[in-house]
């Protein structure tokens, strides 16, 4: 009798891979994001305050820091050139500076952009307490709230009087708990930071909304 190979008789008894229809596909996707994105329902009205709340303060010379810690700072950078890009020629430029570990700050924007990686805790606060000035505001982004150079920062930005707003993983977490405000997202990881990428998405349109009412409002009489 011909030998019969351990592979063969491996793949004779395996069942057969089960291929999913790419809808099916899509729509198992989007079953594992719905609560991350349920979350953020329950949060609009805080999503609009800071839109709102940041209008205010870029037109009155304030500075937005924003911090993205691992995956989370690629969202980070998106809703920094989001807001660079979409706002540049509509009023005179925000103050712009780029920060990043392990090199000196460039140039001059309008939103300073802090990407975090493991072992900078130190020196991202030290850039924070150059930069950051009372009534400035530093929004954190961590898909889990617990990386140490975020809450160093953010020791850094309520010591100089900045508010600090966070967008972070489940709660509870130590970002969470360090900032002014947060919004805590419960889900896996993968999905905390799709939904991460949403709020920052709509806090971008809140904000443009909140600049296009003050420019619409009539000089006051002197």
């Amino acid at each position: 009798m011909k030998a019969v190979s351990r592979l063969s008789r491996t793949r004779a008894t395996d069942a057969p891979f089960e291929m999913k229809a790419p809808v099916d596909v899509v729509l198992e996707h989007l079953r594992q994001v719905g609560p991350a994105v349920a979350c953020l329902r329950n949060e609009s009205s805080r999503l609009a305050g800071w839109g709102e709340e940041l209008a205010r303060r870029l037109v009155s010379g304030n500075r937005l820091v924003t911090a993205g810690s691992a995956g989370s700072a690629a969202e980070v950078q998106q809703f920094t050139a989001e807001l660079l890009g979409r706002h540049a020629s509509e009023r005179q430029p925000f103050s712009v500076i780029a920060l990043r570990p392990g090199a000196a700050a460039a140039g001059a924007a309008s939103v300073s952009a802090v990407e975090i990686a493991q072992g900078h805790a130190e020196e991202v606060a030290s850039q924070v307490r150059a930069h950051i000035r009372s009534d400035d505001v530093l929004l954190a982004v961590s898909a889990s709230g617990h990386r140490h150079a975020l809450l160093e920062a953010t020791a850094a930005a309520r010591a100089a009087g900045a508010t600090v707003w966070a967008v972070t993983g489940p709660a509870p977490n130590p970002l969470a708990q360090a900032a002014d405000e947060a919004i805590c997202i419960n889900a896996p990881k993968p999905q905390v930071r799709e939904a991460q990428l949403i709020a920052l998405q709509a806090m971008s349109e809140c904000l443009a909304a909140a600049l296009h009412a003050l420019a619409a409002r009539p000089e006051p009489r002197r």
